[in-house]
């Protein structure tokens, strides 16, 4: 191995462990990381830390990088398995659910909420948008199989900003199909989050996942997909 490949072998793995490291304080600290700290865990000097990550926020966009494609990765290896577009979309959803409930404080970093004084970069929007994207792959494979009834056209000034949007991912589905979609996709997330941070407590506790599947069928049939 050249030098230059063992220097980046290094610097990559060093990467790896200082996120490693910074994930566990999510736990306990939530978003307000602190480098110095981050370091001292690490048994490094925290200019040391410094060279492989310039800022508290260019460490945030690491893990917000890494959670929306950790949660993005196992929706749609999911959805991949299943067979009819209702099924992926069932798949997709539990899938997505599972993770947050076994990473709870990353769900929290990417849907939970915004983290005071930072502002998320241009990196994070394509990795932010893999599950709404493979839900809206899901309907449109439904509509292009005819399984997805016509509704009535959108109206409002929110209209005219989901046209531009439909056009750019799928511009031969209609643009009330992609409201539909955006918003059945937002009852996902709030219905995952709203278990997730203990909202449930004291009222549904026996069958949660049955609960969610429920949720889940109904933003499926706002999103024009049946059985």
């Amino acid at each position: 191995m050249s030098a230059a490949n063992l220097r980046a072998r290094v610097r990559a793995e060093m990467t790896e462990e200082i996120k490693a490291v910074a994930k566990r304080h999510l736990a306990t600290e939530g978003a307000n990381l602190s480098l110095r700290a981050v370091a001292r865990d690490l048994g490094m000097a925290s200019s040391a830390v410094y060279r492989y990550f310039a800022s508290r926020d260019e460490l945030l966009t690491a893990l917000i990088i890494d959670a929306y494609d950790a949660v993005g990765d196992t929706a749609e290896q999911a959805a991949a398995a299943a067979g009819s577009p209702l099924q992926k979309w069932l798949a997709a959803g539990h899938a997505a659910r599972e993770w947050a409930l076994a990473n709870p404080h990353e769900w929290a970093l990417i849907y939970g909420s915004p983290v005071p004084g930072y502002a998320a970069p241009k990196d994070t929007v394509e990795p932010a948008t893999r599950v709404l994207l493979l839900l809206g792959a899901i309907v449109a494979e439904a509509y292009r199989a005819g399984t997805v009834a016509e509704r009535e056209p959108l109206t409002g000034r929110f209209a005219e900003e989901i046209v531009p949007l439909a056009a750019t991912y799928y511009p031969d589905l209609p643009p009330r199909l992609i409201a539909d979609t955006i918003a059945a996709f937002f009852q996902v997330c709030g219905a995952i989050s709203y278990e997730l941070f203990g909202q449930l407590n004291n009222g549904i506790v026996e069958d949660r996942r049955g609960f969610f599947d429920y949720q889940l069928r109904a933003a499926a049939k706002l999103a024009g997909l049946t059985g």
